[in-house]
C-alpha cells in the first residue's frame, strides 16, 4: 500500500514537472522539414563516418518526427523514414491515376527490386523467401506447413511470443501434436546454457525445435548452435527473426535454419503491413504450402495468394535503399552504442535492477530492460509518455515488472539522458 501511494503521488509531481521542464527540455527531435512528409531539404543520404550522435545527424533528418517527441518504441513499430512514407503515397496515386499501370509497375518493383534485394540483405536466394504481412503471418505459415503426425512433438522456449507459440497450439488441438516448454532464465547466463537446457529437453519425439532469434525482453539466443543442434538429429528449426532483421546483419544460410519468419516493419522500419516468410531449399519437402493443394519442391507456392498492398510492398525499395545506404553493421554499431550509453546511466540510477546484461553474445544492441523498484511497468508507460512526450513499452513477462526500451539509429544520447532523468522524477 505505501509503495503504491508513493506512486500516486510521484504521479502528480511527474506530470506538474514535465509539463513545464521535462517535456520543454532540449532534445535533437527528429523534426519535420519543409512540408508534410518532410521533402525538399533534407541531406543526401550517406553512411556516417563514427558511432556518436553528430555523426548520424544528417540521417535524423530523414525522419518526420513531430518536434519534442522521442520515439523509443521500435521493437513494437518501427518509425519509417520519409522516403519510405512518400513511397508508399507515390504508390496509392499511381493506382489511382492509371489502375492497371500502377499495378503492373508496382509488380516490376516488387519483384525486380524488393524480393532480390530482400534476399540479399538476408543472406538468401530470392526463391526462397515470400512476402507477408508480418512474422505472425509467416510463423502461422511455417506451423501449418511442417510435415506432423499425432504424437510428434515440437519444443518451443518460455520465451517466445504469442505469434511463436500460438500457431503449435493450433497445431496440437488440430493434429494431435505435443508442444512442450523448455524454461530459459531471464537474463540466461550464456550461450552454452541456452543450448544445454535445450538439448535436455529434446526427445526421441522432438519433429520441431522453434525459438526466437532475439527476444522480446532483448536477449539474443545462440541461433547457429541451435540449429545445429535440431539439424544433427533431424529436427526442423523454426526461428522468429521479428526483433532481430533490421538492428544487425543476419545471414540465413550461415544461420543454417530451416525457416525464419520476420516483420519489415520493426527495426528495419519498413511500411506497416510488411513481413517474410522464409524456406530452406532443402527442407521443401518438410515445410509444405499453407496454402496450395498442388504445391512442389520446385514450385513450393508459400506466398499467400489474392490481393495484396501493392504500395505497401513496392515501399520496401526504399527501405532497402535506406539500409543498403547505411550498412547494417553500421546501423548495429549505432544501436549499440546507444543501449550502452542508456544502461550506464541507468546503473548509476538507484532502484534499477538491469535485466539486459554487458555481454555482446547474449544482449542484442537496440533493446534494454530493466525494473524500477516501487514502479509499475505499464503504468510508468503512459506517464512517461504524457510528462516526457517519449514512448517507450513495458515487459511484464518471463517474471518480470520490467520496462522495456529500443532504441534506432535516430535516437539521440540527449533523449536518453532525459529519459533517465524522466524515471528518476518518478522515483523520486
Amino acid at each position: 500500500m505505501a509503495s503504491h501511494r508513493a506512486n500516486r503521488l510521484s504521479r502528480r509531481g511527474f506530470l506538474h514537472a514535465g509539463a513545464a521542464g521535462l517535456a520543454g527540455a532540449p532534445m535533437a527531435a527528429c523534426a519535420p522539414a519543409s512540408d508534410a512528409t518532410g521533402s525538399g531539404r533534407r541531406p543526401e543520404l550517406s553512411r556516417p563516418d563514427g558511432v556518436d550522435d553528430v555523426a548520424w545527424t544528417d540521417v535524423r533528418d530523414h525522419f518526420i518526427l513531430e518536434p519534442g517527441t522521442a520515439y523509443m518504441n521500435n521493437a513494437s513499430l518501427g518509425m519509417p523514414p520519409a522516403s519510405v512514407a512518400e513511397a508508399v503515397a507515390a504508390g496509392y496515386e499511381a493506382l489511382s491515376r492509371e489502375p492497371l499501370r500502377g499495378k503492373n509497375d508496382l509488380g516490376r518493383v516488387i519483384a525486380d527490386r524488393v524480393v532480390p534485394g530482400l534476399a540479399a540483405l538476408l543472406g538468401a536466394e530470392a526463391d526462397e523467401i515470400a512476402l507477408t504481412r508480418n512474422a505472425t503471418e509467416a510463423l502461422h505459415m511455417g506451423a501449418v506447413g511442417v510435415r506432423l503426425r499425432p504424437g510428434d512433438e515440437v519444443l518451443v522456449t518460455s520465451q517466445e511470443h504469442p505469434a511463436g507459440r500460438r500457431p503449435w497450439e493450433f497445431r496440437a488441438q488440430r493434429d494431435g501434436v505435443k508442444v512442450n516448454t523448455v524454461f530459459i532464465p531471464s537474463p540466461f547466463e550464456s550461450e552454452e546454457q541456452v543450448v544445454g537446457l535445450v538439448e535436455e529437453a529434446l526427445t526421441p519425439a522432438t519433429r520441431v525445435l522453434a525459438f526466437c532469434h532475439v527476444t522480446r525482453g532483448g536477449h539474443l539466443y545462440p541461433v547457429a548452435d541451435l540449429c545445429a543442434l535440431a539439424r544433427e538429429r533431424g529436427i526442423v528449426s523454426h526461428v522468429d527473426g521479428a526483433q532481430a532483421v533490421g538492428m544487425f546483419p543476419v545471414d540465413l544460410h550461415a544461420l543454417a535454419c530451416d525457416t525464419y519468419s520476420a516483420s519489415l516493419h520493426k527495426w528495419l522500419l519498413g511500411p506497416m503491413g510488411t513481413g517474410v516468410f522464409y524456406v530452406r531449399r532443402g527442407v521443401r519437402d518438410r515445410v509444405l504450402s499453407a496454402f496450395a493443394h498442388d504445391a512442389t519442391v520446385d514450385a513450393p507456392a508459400y506466398q499467400p495468394p489474392g490481393t495484396i498492398g501493392l504500395p505497401v510492398r513496392a515501399g520496401l525499395a526504399a527501405t532497402l535503399d535506406f539500409f543498403e545506404t547505411l550498412g547494417l553493421e553500421h546501423v548495429a554499431a549505432r544501436t549499440r552504442h546507444l543501449s550502452d550509453h542508456l544502461k550506464r546511466r541507468l546503473r548509476e540510477t538507484p532502484g534499477v535492477t538491469l535485466l539486459s546484461g554487458p555481454d555482446r553474445a547474449t544482449s542484442c544492441p537496440g533493446s534494454t530492460i530493466f525494473e524500477l523498484e516501487g514502479l509499475d511497468a505499464v503504468e510508468a508507460v503512459a506517464l512517461i509518455a504524457e510528462g516526457a512526450r517519449i514512448h517507450i513499452d513495458e515487459h511484464q513477462r518471463d517474471g518480470h515488472n520490467a520496462i522495456r526500451i529500443s532504441t534506432h539509429v535516430y535516437n539521440t544520447t540527449v533523449e536518453i539522458d532525459r529519459l533517465v532523468d524522466a524515471f528518476r522524477g518518478l522515483s523520486a
